[in-house]
């Protein structure tokens, strides 16, 4: 339990990109790649402890919904967003879809479906890798200025976010609760890729159709969800499971970091980053408006 409290999210992420400044363009950047991927999934996959199914099912239910009309909302503001500052076609679809669903995998689904260029695929990802960083130290803040309980805070990150892996720290950061509510909701929201992807591959004229990305680690959530849920464990099962999960959550977050890559940031033009900042603040009012209204 202590070294999940020393390994606080946003200082993690911080030590990792501090030292990315070292290791830019070193093969240990690839590795921390490889592995935060590998490691993001089982945190998550194990963060299904502590959480009770019946909950989940709940919960996902309402957000089936919520997260439909929410990512409908940023690809119709995401469209007239590209067309009003004339950014390329295939970058402002890429950060709309990394906006809308789940950031750098969400990106890396549509990517050969509609056939992006590694240009496209760069400066998408730079975009929404710097606002995932900056979300980790920026909503817990907000958070606390707007007073938000832990339920409200939960939804906000999951619905604001790009990343799961930002979702996950910044509502860490935030309270137990608000951890719970983000994870399920976001898994919802990541689950999107399929439909979406799959639209996008029958609607893109002249595509052809690439290899659709499902994120099969959520259905792992759902079922380590289900075991502690209906199987009679020693409450220090569920505890320990959880607190290991957090701990992943926190190393993850370091290996991010150390992917962190300024030559990517630098090459991102203005355009592009003012549709992605613009995409993200508008959401993250709406959302947090509507939350603070009905929730």
């Amino acid at each position: 339990m202590v070294l999940v409290n020393i390994l606080s999210p946003q200082w993690t992420l911080l030590a990792g990109i501090l030292l990315a400044l070292i290791f830019q363009g070193k093969d240990i950047q690839n590795i921390a790649k490889d592995w935060s991927a590998r490691l993001l999934q089982v945190s998550v996959i194990l963060l299904g402890a502590s959480l009770n199914f019946n909950a989940v099912l709940a919960q996902g239910s309402e957000s089936v919904v919520m997260t439909f009309l929410s990512i409908l909302f940023v690809f119709i503001i995401g469209y007239l967003g590209r067309k009003a500052l004339k950014v390329n076609e295939e970058q402002g679809l890429l950060i709309t879809m990394g906006t809308a669903i789940c950031g750098g995998s969400a990106i890396g689904a549509l990517s050969p479906v509609i056939k992006a260029d590694t240009m496209s695929i760069t400066i998408s990802i730079g975009v929404v890798f710097l606002l995932n960083a900056l979300a980790v130290f920026i909503f817990p803040f907000l958070g606390n200025i707007f007073e938000l309980t832990q339920d409200q805070f939960g939804l906000w990150a999951a619905l604001a976010i790009h990343d799961t892996s930002s979702v996950v720290a910044a509502s860490a950061i935030y309270g137990e609760k608000s951890l719970e509510i983000a994870t399920t909701v976001k898994l919802i929201r990541a689950l999107w890729i399929i439909p979406v992807t799959l639209f996008f591959s029958f609607y893109t004229k002249g595509t052809q159709k690439g290899k659709i990305s499902i994120p099969w680690f959520i259905f792992g959530f759902l079922a380590i969800s289900m075991l502690f849920t209906f199987m009679d464990f020693p409450a220090s099962y569920k505890t320990n499971v959880s607190a290991l999960a957090k701990t992943g959550f926190s190393i993850t977050l370091f290996l991010i970091g150390l992917t962190f890559d300024f030559k990517k940031i630098r090459s991102v033009g203005i355009r592009p980053l003012l549709l992605g900042i613009g995409l993200w603040v508008i959401v993250s009012a709406l959302s947090l408006t509507l939350i603070r209204l009905y929730v």
